[in-house]
């Protein structure tokens, strides 16, 4: 009996890149930087005003009246990238038996618009002005549950919380479910913490940049990176059991899952261990699980932290594997800035679309010879002869995480 395979059939983006597949694959090839400032409040007191916002989003197409009043941005962006993967993977799922179908995301920050906006009637009016959403509608796992109710996805579902690295882990629980006999599996991560209360939190995490010229705001990787900058959104894709998806006349898959994994540091609440050591050993089992050999990975996404001390190590965890400017490595959220869970997810949505247009996509912001040790894609490599990619992510907190991308049997799906 063949070993059940995990394929991605669907991609659903909502990002400061654009909303839908086609408008985020377009937008980054345009090479053009989605950093800005932020207008929707006063931020002259924070340390940074400058953050990847998703411009154009209509809330209203993707979600009910009624279903708006009860959640925040961050599950409206998840609703809306859910039903885009789903619509592209053209799988219907009241067509099939909900229990053959799950949905696992990723969140850090959840519902803090929400959130705040309730402690205030709280603060100001008293208990009787809290609605009774506020019971879910901050919560870390209002995404999935949204999507499990909307979609009626009845098969094991479940958040998984590692900052940066959970959009990696919960595709890699997306993948024990299909081994486990799920059918599909709705998976990744979204993210909207730009509001007072978010960014008041963000004021004090490691390695926030302060620079507010958004054209050199976030370059990881360049010697003189002055940190990271948050931005908003992320990706949702569909992961189906292979044979399955090809019984149900699914659309070409964009990639393969092949391999994933994930380490901890041990180290410390916040601050970054002092090695670089466990970041090379989930680089390197997830590779491994591939059935690969690191001369057999074609692209490198990179988790590209922005701060000076975290890329060193990141750096040192390539060289250690790939050799010195061994492979590609991209850092297309460049022009995003960095999406707490819905990042990786992002990345996840990247790599396959690499795969499947065969095309390496660039950085902004940076220039050739910055990562002087890595050979970091600063303009758009077409025909690359791309059949795997390696996609890296880190969570504040000692979190590490990779996943190793195929290119599925059928060829490439071109959009």
């Amino acid at each position: 009996m063949s070993a059940r395979r995990g394929v991605i059939t669907g991609i659903g983006v909502v990002a400061p890149t654009g909303v839908g597949v086609h408008e985020h694959w377009k937008g980054t090839l345009e090479r053009v930087g989605r950093i800005g400032g932020i207008e929707d409040f006063d931020t002259s007191r924070l340390p940074s005003r400058l953050a990847g916002r998703v411009l154009g989003f209509d809330e209203t197409e993707y979600v009910d009246s009624k279903l708006r009043v009860q959640t925040d941005r961050w599950t409206w962006m998840a609703l809306a990238a859910g039903r885009l993967a789903l619509q592209d993977a053209d799988l219907d799922p009241h067509r099939h038996d909900p229990f053959d179908l799950s949905v696992v995301t990723a969140s850090s920050s959840a519902g803090n618009a929400f959130g705040q906006r309730e402690i205030h009637h709280l603060w100001k009016e008293g208990p009787h002005a809290v609605t009774a959403y506020q019971s879910i509608g901050w919560f870390y796992a209002a995404g999935s549950g949204q999507l499990s109710i909307r979609d009626q996805l009845k098969g094991a579902c479940g958040v998984i919380v590692a900052d940066g690295a959970g959009g990696l882990d919960a595709l890699a629980q997306a993948r024990r479910l299909i081994a486990r006999g799920t059918e599909a599996v709705v998976v990744g991560g979204t993210e909207a913490p730009l509001s007072p209360y978010a960014m008041a939190c963000h004021a004090r995490q490691y390695g926030l940049g302060t620079e507010q010229d958004a054209t050199r705001a976030y370059r990881p990787f360049s010697p003189d990176s002055p940190g990271h900058v948050p931005g908003e959104g992320g990706a949702l894709v569909v992961v189906e059991e292979a044979s399955w998806a090809a019984r149900r006349g699914a659309p070409a898959p964009y990639a393969e899952v092949l391999g994933t994994a994930s380490t901890h540091d041990a180290h410390h609440p916040t601050d970054p261990a002092p090695g670089h050591r466990q970041l090379a050993r989930a680089i390197r089992q997830a590779v491994g699980r591939a059935g690969l050999t690191p001369e057999q990975i074609d692209v490198v996404f990179a988790d590209g932290a922005g701060d000076p001390e975290l890329d060193r190590r990141e750096t040192d965890a390539l060289v250690e594997i790939f050799g010195r400017r061994g492979v590609p490595v991209a850092v297309p959220k460049t022009a995003t800035g960095r999406l707490n869970s819905g990042g990786a997810a992002l990345d996840l949505a990247w790599a396959a679309l690499a795969l499947a247009q065969d095309t390496v996509p660039p950085s902004v912001n940076l220039a050739a010879d910055d990562g002087d040790d890595l050979d970091v894609v600063t303009d758009a490599r077409e025909r690359a002869g791309l059949r795997t990619a390696l996609v890296v992510a880190r969570g504040t907190g000692g979190f590490n995480s990779a996943a190793v991308l195929g290119l599925p049997e059928g060829g490439r799906r071109i959009i």
